[in-house]
């Protein structure tokens, strides 16, 4: 059987302050979940809100593409499993339902959030990499070395690669080890936590638009194209200009530079993965070996990458005060 189900839930070192995530005077560990109408008010609410933006910079996304479908589809797929078994006495119903909602949840955060990134760039003006390279030397950080040692080395290249797609394994465990215990409620908060980093990711992108040390700092020919390549550089002109009218979900670029949002979704694996008992090492490792491949592959400054951690504890710590005002004490199935 496997380590993570045989696991239980332990307070682990204090790496990490306490939070105040429970509501006065409610046992601690006795959360258990937000209600259907506020999970589905906060995904409506946002995207409500990248909706206006999308018509605002003159964006749009077509429904009938082949591509777009398939993401439909296979939302609405992950949100009809729940009525489905709601009639299903089988032990294993509660989990699977669980787990469906909760990834389709977190599938429905991310694409909005990286939709919401096309009329950001569409809207913002002028590029921040001067200030934040400045940063950068403050801190003696050298990205030129760091990417050369890089190029030098093509095990470093296909390490980083791997790494750096962590960011979809991890929270893919996560969920899945609380839909096996029957911690609905801890999902809630980690989902709650991805999703105000990454509105707060956004909300500061529109202020500090960069292209990346990439193309910022190297000259020449590029001897090495990391993960996130140069679609900063490509894109964001062309969305500023109205070049670009529609909007594929299937071909979907990251064009946040700063906050990294690689790195507040790490801090957010790794503050989750310190609740989750036999987990906590094996995700806290794959999730450090994707923040060390981050600025390479996802062309980031130090600067970025500090700014993004920074978002990620305040966004752990509006979580946390979610979870006291508006957890429920009861969990709904069905």
């Amino acid at each position: 059987m496997p380590s993570f189900v045989r696991a239980r839930l332990a307070p682990g070192p204090a790496i990490f302050p306490t939070l105040p995530d429970v509501a006065p005077n409610r046992p601690a560990g006795s959360f258990a979940g937000f209600r259907p109408a506020q999970l589905w008010g906060a995904i409506g609410l946002s995207i409500a809100i990248c909706a206006a933006l999308m018509w605002k910079a003159g964006l749009r996304i077509d429904p009938l593409l082949p591509s777009n479908l398939a993401y439909v589809a296979a939302l609405l797929l992950l949100f009809s499993v729940r009525p489905a078994l709601s009639r299903t006495s089988r032990r294993w119903a509660p989990g699977l339902a669980d787990l469906a909602e909760n990834v389709g949840l977190f599938m429905a955060m991310a694409l909005t959030g990286a939709v919401a990134t096309y009329p950001l760039a569409a809207l913002s003006h002028g590029y921040a990499d001067a200030p934040l390279q400045r940063i950068d030397e403050a801190l003696h950080f050298h990205w030129l070395a760091w990417y050369e040692t890089v190029v030098a080395h093509p095990s470093l290249q296909k390490l980083g690669v791997a790494a750096y797609q962590c960011i979809y394994v991890t929270p893919a465990a996560l969920l899945i080890a609380f839909a096996v215990r029957g911690q609905r409620g801890e999902a809630h908060r980690f989902l709650a936590s991805f999703w105000l980093a990454a509105i707060i990711t956004l909300t500061l992108y529109l202020f500090m638009p960069a292209v990346g040390p990439l193309t910022y700092l190297w000259k020449g020919p590029i001897p090495y194209m990391p993960t996130s390549a140069i679609w900063q550089e490509q894109l964001i002109p062309a969305l500023r200009a109205h070049q670009i009218g529609q909007v594929n979900l299937n071909e979907l670029r990251g064009l946040v530079s700063a906050p990294s949002f690689h790195t507040a979704s790490g801090v957010v694996y790794i503050a989750t993965a310190w609740r989750c008992g036999n987990l906590r090492w094996p995700l806290t490792f794959l999730t450090l070996a994707m923040l060390l491949a981050t600025p390479i592959e996802g062309t980031h400054y130090l600067s970025d990458m500090i700014i993004g951690a920074a978002v990620a504890l305040v966004a752990l710590v509006l979580a946390a005060k979610l979870v006291g005002r508006f957890g429920s004490n009861a969990v709904p199935h069905g």
